[in-house]
C-alpha cells in the first residue's frame, strides 16, 4: 500500500453484528485522499438516496486521512460522515485531539456503519482486531464518564470516540466527541450514531503509518517550522482561538444579540471574554497529536460555577454563540455551557444560536416565563442561560422544544418565532458575518452542509483589508477564480487529516505545504492543478449527493440579518447591505466556474466526466 494509508477500512453491520474489512483501493485514495472525500466516495457508490437520516438505512463513517497520523505538521485529524439529520443533506464534522491518529495506529483508515444495533453496543479495534462490545453500561452516561469507564476497562492506552445524552436523545444538534472536549459537531450525527445504539468507539494501536520518504516528511516538518507565520502561531498558541473575539467583535466580523445588533455598541465589553481573560482561567494548554502549536487548553475549576478542573477551554465559536449571541460576558458562565454541551455532546454553535434565539422570542413576547418554567431568558442572564443550555442537552421542559435547533424550534413554537431563527436550511448560522467576509455567504449557501464557514474559508481572507462588500466588486477580474481555488485547496486540506488552522500557520502561498506533506507521505507527485482538480471533485461529489436528495441549494435561505437587511445602522459595517441581489450576483459566478446550472444546480455532464465522476454523470442526467 502506498504511504500514508494503512490500506484498510472497516465495514460494521449493526443489524446483524457482522464486521468485515475490505482493502482500501489506491485509486480511490488518489482521487479522493481522504476524510470527507473518501467518506463522500463510498457513502454515495453505497447508499441509496432518500434514506432516513436516523434510519438503518443512513451509513456513518468515521474516517481519517493520509496525513492523520504522520509526522506531517497538524496531520491530527478525523472526519465524521453521513447524511445530516439536522438539514437532510450531506453531513460532515471534524475533530482533532488524538483519536484519528490512533484509529490508524489501531490497522485502520476508516470505519462505516450500517443498520441499527438492538441493544447499546460499542466498537473495540486492537491492532487490526476488531469487535462489537456490549454497551449497555454505558449509555446514559456523559462522554468524560463513558471515555473514564473504557479506559478503565481496556487501559489508559485507549483512545475513545463516544456520545453523550444528548445523541442518545437524538438531539438534531448533537455531536460526536473524543479527548473531553474535542468535538465532531456539525451536522447532528451524534443524533446517528445514538440512532443505531453506537455509544463509542475505542481503538487501541502501536502499528505505524507507512511513508513513502520518512526522511523527507521529516525534513518538510523541520523546514516548515521554521516557515510558519509567527504572529498567527502566537496568537494561536497564547490564546487558541480565544484571541480572536476581541478583533472579531470590533471589526464586526462576530455577531451580536443574535446577530441584530453592533458589537461596537451592543457589546462593549467583549474584551472580558477574549484572550487574556481567557487565559486567566486555564489551568494547562496541550496540543493535539503531535501538533506544535498547542492552542488547546483545560480550566481551572469553576468558582462561581460548578465545572470541574480540566473543562474544556471554550473556543471562538463557543465564546460567541454563548457570549456576544447572547449579549452574555461573564466568561465563568461560557466555560460552564461548553462543559455542559462536551459532557452531553451538543454543537456549542448550534445551542448557543438556539439559545440566543429563545432569548429574543422572550423579548418579544413569543415565550413567556410560564413556558420557560421560571427561567428568565434576558439578554445577557448568564444564570439563565447556563439553566436553559442544561435543559436543552437533558431535553427537559423548554430544553425539549429546543434541542433540535433552532428551525424545529420555531416550528414548534410558531407565532413568528421563524423571525429570530437564524439557520440555513436548518443548520445554525457560525460565528462570522457575510458582512464582512462576503465569501462566506457563498459557502453559507452553496456548500454540501449549509452555513459552514469552514467550508468558506476565503471569506475570512478576501481583501488585504476584509473589505465589506460595498467596498468592491465581485466580478473584478480573478476574484471569482481566487474563491473557487482556494476552496478546492481547502477541500484538500480537509480530506487530508491536516487541521483547518495549518492553512493560517504558513505564509502564503497556502498550498504549497499541503501539497508537499501529501506527496511525500503517499509517494505521488501532485501539481497544483492536480490539488485543486481534486478538491473540485470533493465538492462537486459532495454537492451531487444532495442533489440525488432533491436538494437545490439555490433555493436555501442566507437570512436577512446576515446579509445586511437591514444594514447595520451603527460600527465598522455601518451601511453595508449585501442582499440577495448580491449574495446571488456571487454565487452565479461560482456557478459558472464550477459550470453547474444556473437553475438546477447541477453540474454539467461534461464536467463531471472530466472529474471522472461518470456514474454521477448518469444519475444526474436520468432525472
Amino acid at each position: 500500500m502506498l504511504g500514508g494509508y494503512m490500506g484498510k477500512i472497516l465495514l460494521v453491520d449493526l443489524s446483524g453484528g457482522k464486521l468485515r474489512n475490505e482493502e482500501l483501493d489506491e485509486k480511490l485514495c488518489r482521487q479522493f485522499v481522504g476524510g470527507y472525500g473518501l467518506g463522500a466516495r463510498i457513502i454515495y457508490s453505497r447508499q441509496k438516496g432518500g434514506v432516513d437520516p436516523l434510519g438503518p438505512g443512513n451509513t456513518l463513517g468515521f474516517v481519517t486521512g493520509p496525513l492523520t497520523g504522520t509526522p506531517a505538521l497538524t496531520g491530527a485529524r478525523y472526519t465524521v460522515v453521513g447524511k445530516s439529520p439536522l438539514t437532510g443533506t450531506w453531513g460532515d464534522a471534524n475533530s482533532g485531539g488524538d483519536f484519528g491518529p490512533y484509529l490508524k495506529f489501531a490497522g485502520y483508515d476508516a470505519v462505516f456503519f450500517e443498520g441499527i444495533s438492538e441493544k447499546p453496543v460499542y466498537l473495540l479495534i486492537r491492532n487490526g482486531n476488531a469487535e462489537l462490545r456490549d454497551g449497555a453500561i454505558l449509555w446514559g452516561k456523559d462522554t468524560y464518564e463513558t471515555e473514564d469507564m473504557l479506559k478503565a476497562e481496556l487501559g489508559e492506552d485507549a483512545r475513545v470516540a463516544c456520545i453523550g445524552p444528548a445523541g442518545e436523545n437524538l438531539s438534531r444538534i448533537s455531536s460526536v466527541m473524543n479527548n473531553k472536549g474535542r468535538a465532531a459537531a456539525r451536522s447532528g450525527l451524534g443524533a446517528v450514531m445514538g440512532s443505531k445504539k453506537l455509544k463509542a468507539i475505542a481503538v487501541i494501536g502501536n502499528m505505524p503509518v507507512p511513508l513513502a520518504s520518512k526522511d523527507k516528511v521529516e525534513e518538510l516538518r523541520q523546514k516548515y517550522m521554521g516557515e510558519m507565520a509567527p504572529m498567527f502561531v502566537d496568537m494561536f498558541r497564547n490564546f487558541g482561538t480565544s484571541g480572536l473575539v476581541a478583533p472579531n467583535v470590533g471589526s464586526g466580523d462576530a455577531p451580536v444579540k443574535n446577530w441584530g445588533g453592533v458589537g461596537v455598541r451592543d457589546f462593549p465589553n467583549f474584551g472580558a471574554i477574549s484572550d487574556a481573560n481567557v487565559i486567566g482561567l486555564q489551568e494547562k494548554n496541550y496540543a493535539c497529536y503531535r501538533c506544535p502549536v498547542a492552542c488547546g487548553g483545560r480550566m481551572k475549576a469553576g468558582t462561581k460555577y460548578n465545572y470541574m478542573a480540566g473543562a474544556h477551554k471554550p473556543e471562538y465559536e463557543t465564546l460567541a454563540a454563548f457570549g456576544t449571541m447572547c449579549l452574555n460576558d461573564n466568561l465563568e458562565s461560557i466555560v460552564m455551557a461548553n462543559d455542559i454541551c462536551n459532557r452531553y455532546g451538543l454543537d456549542t454553535i448550534s445551542a448557543g444560536t438556539t439559545i440566543a434565539f429563545a432569548i429574543e422570542c422572550y423579548e418579544n413576547g413569543i415565550i413567556t416565563k410560564e413556558d420557560t418554567e421560571g427561567i428568565e431568558l434576558t439578554w445577557g442572564n448568564s444564570s439563565a442561560i447556563v439553566s436553559m443550555t442544561e435543559k436543552l442537552a437533558k431535553r427537559e421542559g423548554f430544553g425539549a422544544v429546543l434541542a433540535d435547533g433552532v428551525k424545529m424550534a420555531a416550528d414548534k413554537i410558531g407565532k413568528g418565532a421563524d423571525q429570530y431563527a437564524m439557520h440555513v436550511h436548518g443548520q445554525e448560522l457560525p460565528m462570522h458575518d457575510p458582512k464582512l467576509g462576503p465569501g462566506l455567504g457563498v459557502g453559507y449557501r452553496i456548500d454540501a452542509t449549509p452555513a459552514r464557514h469552514l467550508q468558506a474559508v476565503v471569506g475570512l481572507a478576501e481583501g488585504p483589508g476584509m473589505m465589506p462588500y460595498d467596498k468592491y466588486s465581485y466580478n473584478q477580474p480573478g476574484r471569482a477564480e481566487i474563491y473557487r481555488m482556494v476552496i478546492n485547496l481547502h477541500h484538500v486540506l480537509q480530506a487530508s487529516g491536516a487541521c483547518h488552522f495549518g492553512l493560517f500557520l504558513f505564509m502564503p502561498p497556502f498550498s504549497t505545504p499541503v501539497q508537499d506533506f501529501l506527496n511525500a507521505v503517499t509517494g505521488w507527485e501532485l501539481s497544483a492543478d492536480e490539488v485543486s482538480t481534486i478538491g473540485e471533485r470533493i465538492a462537486t461529489l459532495r454537492h451531487a449527493f444532495n442533489l440525488r436528495e432533491g436538494l437545490n441549494s439555490l433555493q436555501f435561505k442566507v437570512p436577512d440579518r446576515a446579509l445586511g437587511v437591514p444594514p447595520p445602522d451603527e460600527g465598522p459595517l455601518k451601511g453595508v447591505k449585501i442582499g440577495e441581489d448580491g449574495l446571488n450576483t456571487m454565487v452565479t459566478e461560482y456557478l459558472k466556474l464550477m459550470d453547474w446550472d444556473m437553475s438546477t444546480a447541477k453540474p454539467s455532464k461534461k464536467r463531471l466526466e472530466e472529474l471522472e465522476l461518470e456514474d454521477v454523470a448518469r444519475e444526474l442526467m436520468s432525472h
